[in-house]
This record gives C-alpha cells, structure tokens and sequence, in this order.
C-alpha cells in the first residue's frame, strides 16, 4: 500500500510540474501571430514606400489608388480631401504647386486586426514651381491603414512640419 502511495505521489508530482497543452498551443499560437505582423507589417512598409514614391514622382494617380474609397487625406494648411476624387484633386493640386524629393523614416507600426498605424517622419527637399526655389521639407506623419479585400490602404493621413516655416 505505502508503494502505490508514493507512486501516485510521484505520478502528480510529474504531472504538476508540467505545462498543460494549452499553453503550450498558446506558445505556437504566439509565434505565428508574431510571423503574422511581421509580415503584415512588411506590407505596410511596402505601401509606405509605394506612396514615397508617389510623392517623389508628383504620381496623383499612385497616391491616390493607395487609399480606400472613403479615405481622408489632411494636408498641413490645407482642407481635408475625402473620398477618391477628392484626394486625387488634392494631390493634383500639390503636385502642380511642388516637386518633393524626401525619404520616410517609419517610427513604428501597430496593427490591430484589420486597422494599423504608422507614425512616420520626412526629411528631404521641395522644390517651388513658381519661383524654382528649393527648400529644405521636414514633417512627421500619421498614418492610419484599413486591410480591405486582403490588401492594405490608406484609410486616414495626417501629417504636419516639423520646423516653423520661414
């Protein structure tokens, strides 16, 4: 009797000690929720640079395929642009004002099922079409995206200068 006291024991003592199954599915779980963002945020990272090109091509026709349809576009000193016709507009008149050459510096991406955001910043250039001056162009940038038929857009953007313009 006492031998099959101390095997019980030693039996739940083994099994005391370890993981039950749910964690264990929970750590694989974890890791492909990781891989998961790491590859949606890749994606993220590819339309960011899609929409820098864009910017830097005065492309309005790009920029503005990279939003939903009822995404909304709030340029600094300017009216928000809503909807696709409007934010082609929007960007049709930007680009017959300047040329841009900047790069995105991507702070950080977080998503959340089917939203995310990016808080980026530029540095670069633009130059004036009317007086062919160019000028130093720095901002910081928020970025909201919506994933809508399995891809990501732009669903709102934002952005402002980082340094008082002279």
């Amino acid at each position: 009797m006492k031998k099959m006291i101390t095997i019980a024991t030693i039996i739940a003592l083994v099994f005391a000690c370890e993981e039950p199954n749910t964690t264990k599915g929970n750590n694989k779980e974890s890791l492909n929720t990781e891989i998961m963002d790491k590859q949606e945020k890749q994606l993220i990272e590819a339309l960011l640079n899609e929409y820098k090109r864009s910017l830097n091509t005065s492309d309005s026709g790009l920029a503005t395929s990279l939003y939903t349809k009822d995404g909304i576009f709030m340029p600094s000193e300017a009216p928000s642009a809503v909807g696709t016709q409007h934010i082609k507009e929007a960007y049709d008149f930007v680009f017959s004002q300047i040329q841009l050459n900047i790069e995105f510096y991507i702070e950080e991406i977080v998503i959340e099922g089917n939203l995310a955001f990016a808080t980026t910043s530029s540095k670069g250039t633009t130059l004036i079409h009317a007086n062919g001056q160019t000028v130093p162009e720095e901002n910081r940038e928020l970025f909201v995206f919506e994933k809508t038929e399995g891809t990501w857009k732009i669903a709102r953007y934002m952005f402002n200068k980082t340094k008082a313009q002279s």
